[in-house]
């Protein structure tokens, strides 16, 4: 089992800036593949950022938001800055491609998420 544990989320003023953590455990060989999604209420969940062999953010958060992985400790982060109300939501960290022991095939693993709420 791989267990991935968020934080870092809250409530901040539009304008202000969060920094979430993700770090994952558990029993796994690699981590091919670690990003960032979110779902807001009514809304479907949807991509934020993830690191593959580069890095890739969505339209609404470019030049606002920064992924950063650490593959030593297995982490990956997303720092917001310009926080717009617009991006309160769950967010949800994925580590994909990931080999465990007895199934080299990869898997997919979610965490329970970290609410951030952007509001005056």
């Amino acid at each position: 089992q791989v267990q991935l544990v968020e934080s870092g989320g809250g409530l901040v003023l539009p304008g202000g800036s969060l920094r979430l953590a993700c770090v994952a455990s558990g029993s796994f060989f690699t981590i091919g593949t670690m990003g960032w999604y979110r779902q807001a209420p009514g809304k479907q969940r949807e991509l934020v950022a993830t690191i593959i062999s580069d890095v890739r953010y969505a339209d609404s958060v470019k030049g606002r938001f920064t992924i950063f992985r650490d593959y030593v400790k297995n982490a990956v982060y997303l720092q917001m800055n310009s926080l717009k109300p617009e991006d309160t939501a769950v967010y949800y960290c994925n580590a994909d491609q990931v080999l465990v022991p007895g199934n080299l095939v990869g898997t997919n693993y979610w965490g329970k998420g970290t609410l951030v709420t952007v509001s005056s």
